[in-house]
């Protein structure tokens, strides 16, 4: 049996649910399966290429739908979940009790969980403290600025690895190990251990490019990092150099496309009254309500600016 799960690319997330999935699906379903993973990226052409969903089973975790006939598991809790209004009713005229959606959790990781334990009957105990953090990062809830970017914690290194991915194919070939060790052995692993230190050097690096980039004024951070390797930046940097923030855009770039990122200070939320995903859609993007982005071309990266410029003017208008 060849399983192929599709995952959100270089996201803690991503890579969680996809572990969670992996271990779910050995322990309730097939303990024969074998695994392939294929990391997804938002990006302004259609992400599903054709042969993507060459398993015996396929599986999108953490990711967009798709209205594959081949397509047999699907959980996502994003709000720009669905690529068209078609693929939405296809969703919600599916009965196979394989796919699930739920805007209202902060991760994937933990509702891909809950639906395991619920409606499978799968043991995620084992797993608590992979979905604690998979929480945590994915929807924010650090107890404070400081927290979120003093990386200390194994998950925290961990997910800073994930996230820049230094070496094609790091995530899939992590994922297995994810869904059977801890965080603390995650982090040793040669293949995680190759590249924490020098990651952690260039994010204490990055606080000082934020610190002079950022234009923070009537509440919006903007800053443009295109110009260097950033695009996995800890999204955390701008709130903790400006507590006083609401939202931030940003614009970075990598060999697959420009990307402008939207965020709401997690620690204002309170005050935040704009939907993000919403506000990104109009611009071929989404996400969340608190946070989303817009994936351009490699190309475009004049358009990501200015766009990133309307978003914050939009944003600093409405403070």
């Amino acid at each position: 049996m060849k399983v192929r799960v599709c995952f959100h690319d270089k996201c803690f997330d991503g890579a969680s649910s996809a572990a969670i999935f992996t271990r779910f699906y050995k322990e309730r379903i097939s303990p024969a399966a074998e695994f392939f993973y294929t990391g997804m990226t938002h990006k302004a052409s259609q992400p599903f290429e054709d042969g993507t969903f060459d398993g015996d089973e396929n599986a999108i975790v953490d990711f967009k739908y798709s209205s594959s006939p081949r397509l047999t598991w699907w959980f996502d809790h994003h709000q720009s979940a669905f690529l068209t209004p078609a693929d939405a009713e296809h969703f919600r005229q599916d009965h196979s009790g394989k796919k699930f959606y739920d805007p209202t959790y902060k991760s994937c990781t933990k509702f891909l969980a809950t639906i395991a334990s619920e409606k499978f009957g799968f043991d995620a105990k084992p797993l608590a403290n992979l979905i604690h953090w998979g929480d945590i990062i994915d929807g924010a809830q650090f107890a404070s600025p400081a927290d979120a970017v003093s990386l200390t914690e194994p998950a925290t290194q961990l997910a800073l690895v994930i996230e820049a991915a230094p070496e094609a194919e790091l995530v899939p070939k992590l994922i297995p190990h994810l869904a059977y060790r801890s965080l603390a052995e995650m982090v040793e692993l040669p293949i995680v251990k190759k590249y924490l230190g020098p990651l952690l050097e260039r994010h204490r690096k990055s606080l000082d490019v934020f610190r002079e980039r950022a234009d923070f004024r009537a509440g919006v951070i903007f800053f443009d990092v295109s110009d260097l390797d950033l695009e996995g930046y800890n999204k955390f940097v701008p709130y903790f150099l400006f507590p006083d923030a609401l939202y931030s855009v940003g614009v970075s770039a990598s060999p697959l496309r420009s990307k402008v990122s939207v965020g709401t200070n997690p620690w204002k939320e309170a005050s935040a009254d704009i939907n993000l995903a919403s506000l990104c859609e109009k611009y071929g993007g989404g996400g969340h309500a608190r946070v989303a982005a817009i994936s351009l071309g490699p190309g475009d990266l004049v358009r990501a600016r200015q766009v990133a410029q309307e978003i914050a003017a939009t944003l600093r208008r409405h403070k």
